[in-house]
């Protein structure tokens, strides 16, 4: 069985961002690196699936020259080699040009399973893999948190979470699967996993490599617009509450709820 792993590199969640001059991107100096979280679900998962069916993991990657240490990760937990999509123009791309530069570099690749991260977690958009497969023109099963694959390797079971229970949906392959939190337990990276990724092949395509029209990406051919990027509001400072026992502090909590907060 041959599954693809679409990675994405953000900051790392604990990092202070900061919003740049102009106010439409956020300062890159100083940032920490890691590998989208919900993307760590795709990877483990789909080393899962090769580990029972055999087969090879395949990493895809997007971005400047750094989404290599992302992938050489990926290729250290056991993926066996990598694919990274690198260029200028790409600079800004929104989520349907990502789409459609990971779609030319996949489509001609073999694949029964793709996995995506059902969102990144810088953004929030979470369309990417939807789009992947419309690209793909293959079935895509959306925010999966439990993966059963036939014993055949020929259709699969997934399930998703949604209020008051869970939605089983079967699928035949190829597919694409975006993962979710509880999926699985992601691996850590070994010592001798990080020593054999380091001679993984790891292979870097620019747009005309695919075969792409540069004036599909980039900042000036974005769909959807950043106009403007804010901090949220300062907390105001928090209030103790005075009191001699605890029937008096109850009172005055009750007091100021509803005489200052105003939400009882």
């Amino acid at each position: 069985m041959n599954i693809i792993v679409c990675l994405k590199q953000v900051p790392d969640t604990e990092t202070q961002i900061k919003i740049a001059p102009g106010g439409k991107s956020i300062v890159t100096d100083d940032i920490k690196w890691v590998m989208n979280p919900y993307d760590e679900f795709g990877v483990e998962e789909g080393l899962r699936l090769k580990e029972k069916f055999g087969g090879e993991v395949t990493v895809v990657g997007l971005g400047p020259k750094r989404v290599t240490e992302t992938i050489r990760t990926a290729l250290a937990m056991g993926a066996d080699k990598g694919i990274l999509i690198s260029d200028d123009g790409l600079e800004g791309s929104d989520s349907l040009a990502t789409a459609k530069a990971l779609a030319a570099a996949i489509k001609d690749l073999e694949y029964d399973v793709i996995f995506t991260g059902q969102r990144g977690v810088d953004d929030d958009m979470g369309v990417v893999g939807a789009n992947l497969a419309e690209f793909l023109n293959i079935p895509q099963l959306s925010v999966i948190e439990k993966v059963e694959m036939a014993d055949d390797g020929k259709s699969v079971k997934a399930h998703r979470p949604i209020e008051g229970g869970t939605l089983v949906i079967e699928s035949s392959l190829p597919v694409l699967i975006t993962a979710q939190k509880g999926l699985n337990e992601p691996r850590y990276a070994s010592l001798p996993g990080i020593m054999k990724a380091k001679k993984k092949p790891l292979e870097e395509k620019s747009l005309a490599d695919l075969g792409l029209d540069p004036g599909e990406f980039g900042q000036a051919a974005r769909k959807l617009k950043i106009l403007e990027l804010t901090p949220p509001p300062a907390r105001e400072a928090g209030k103790i509450i005075a009191g001699e026992t605890v029937r008096e502090k109850a009172a005055e909590l009750a007091r100021l709820l509803h005489d200052e907060a105003k939400v009882i």
